[in-house]
């Protein structure tokens, strides 16, 4: 049998994984809902039974992977295997050993990383990437994040880089989820846009938004809802939309003037739900913003779509067996 490997995307609202061979083409997947409660242990026990559910599919049992990667979001320390204020999850703030407690739920070495950084690094391999030698991965879901691929190479700097959420938008702006102000999750996190949406209905304002999630059975505001929202011209959800836009603009603009990569890939729940017509809307709130904008980066959506983050942490387990 070929060497299969395991990849899990623990994202806000759920949990991706997926079972890859060598190549990276998926053999198996699976889906899960995010846990809203029980802690870090109930992430635990959803990870286990959506790489279970994916090895099924894929005819495998989990124990028999060469290993399972997990992209998970929060502070990430790869030596120590664990995660810490992971703030888009129940109850996570202190170190948790992720890589000890799955590797003893699956009986299968574990390997985990960012999960931005590891969906851009799939993107750049496998995906909308692979043209570019330089490129920056912008995934725009329940918050913003982001990931660099410079010369080739995930740069991952001291273990913090790629945070384009938390970069200052607007001096004295909303209070972000972090607790800082101004930042562009404040303004496109989904989270965000959610709880203004509250905000703004509670004082008056009609949108027909949360009688679409109770219609769906969702609890939340997800990028379908707010699809659904767009499309049938909801006023508050095109003017938080709009809002959302313009500072992944000017965030995304000012990272462009540093780093001065070839591409822009946008991702995410809501970025790969939207498409092409918002990463070409995303680009021209750009322009005004570059430096040498006669020389705009690429912008293009994510090729890989929901699976990225699943496929990438596989990824994440083949990096570390060549680097044995």
């Amino acid at each position: 049998m070929a060497t299969l490997r395991g990849g899990i995307d623990l994202g806000g609202t759920k949990i991706q994984a997926a079972v890859v061979d060598g190549r990276g083409a998926v053999l198996g997947q699976s889906r899960r809902p995010t846990p809203t409660s029980g802690g870090p242990p109930a992430v635990i026990d959803a990870l286990a039974e959506a790489i279970e559910g994916a090895a099924g599919d894929a005819r495998v049992a989990a124990s028999k992977l060469a290993g399972v990667g997990v992209g998970s979001p929060g502070e990430i320390d790869p030596r120590r295997g664990t995660v810490a204020q992971a703030r888009n999850l129940p109850d996570w703030i202190e170190p948790y050993p992720v890589v000890r407690e799955l590797s003893r739920a699956l009986g299968a070495p574990v390997a985990i990383g960012n999960d931005v950084g590891v969906a851009t690094q799939a993107e750049a391999q496998l995906g909308a990437g692979r043209a570019y030698r330089s490129l920056l991965g912008v995934f725009w879901g329940t918050g913003v994040g982001g990931g660099l691929v410079l010369d080739g190479r995930h740069w991952l700097g001291r273990g913090g880089a790629g945070e384009i959420g938390h970069m200052v938008v607007k001096l004295g702006g909303r209070r972000c989820t972090c607790g800082r102000e101004g930042c562009m999750e404040a303004y496109a996190g989904r989270a965000a846009m959610e709880a203004r949406a509250r905000k703004l209905h509670d004082d008056g304002r009609k949108t027909e938004l949360f009688k679409t999630m109770r219609k769906h059975g969702r609890d939340r505001l997800t990028s379908g809802i707010w699809e659904r929202a767009l499309e049938t011209g909801d006023k508050l959800a095109r003017e938080l939309i709009d809002e959302a836009v313009e500072a992944l603009g000017a965030g995304i603009a000012s990272a462009v003037n540093l780093l001065d990569v070839e591409a822009v890939i946008i991702g995410g729940g809501i970025g790969v739900r939207l498409g092409q017509h918002y990463a070409e809307r995303i680009a021209d709130e750009m322009r005004p913003h570059l430096f040498n904008d006669h020389r705009p980066p690429a912008v293009e959506v994510a090729a890989l779509g929901d699976l990225g983050g699943a496929i990438g942490a596989a990824l994440l387990v083949a990096s570390r067996d060549a680097g044995r």
